[in-house]
């Protein structure tokens, strides 16, 4: 059984997220997602719209999910491989490098981001429309 871990806001759930869960799950047989908790985006400063709690109902409600966790500090991720025997650890390619150390404990993956969607934008995009 080949096990697949991402980490991530996941705010404003988005066409973009569910391309994203769907080609990791086609990765292996189980995807576990970290959602990182307010806290965490807090010390990070950033502020989602939604609460953890929300953020977390979202992301295992999609299909592609099979286990959502807390992400708590950004040092967990050594121990998550370990307790979850993660095979394949995956981000986004905007991580590009950033978690190369981790090859040690497991396969290292960097995806490309679908094109044109990103939380970002569409805040900006709320906020420039309000503004009209």
């Amino acid at each position: 059984m080949k096990t697949i871990i991402t980490y991530g806001t996941f705010d404003l759930f988005h066409y973009g997220h569910v391309r994203l869960l769907k080609r990791l799950r086609a990765m292996g047989d189980k995807l576990i997602v970290a959602v990182s908790t307010d806290e965490f985006n807090a010390l990070k400063g950033k502020a989602a719209f939604f609460s953890y709690a929300q953020r977390v109902e979202i992301v295992a409600a999609c299909k592609y999910v099979d286990h959502v966790i807390a992400e708590n500090h950004w040092q967990q991720k050594v121990t998550d491989i370990a307790t979850h025997h993660i095979d394949i650890f995956a981000m986004g390619d905007d991580w590009q490098g950033h978690f190369d150390h981790l090859k040690q404990h497991c396969q290292v993956v960097y995806l490309a981001r679908t094109d044109e969607i990103s939380t970002t934008d569409i805040k900006v995009d709320l906020s420039q429309q309000q503004h009209h």
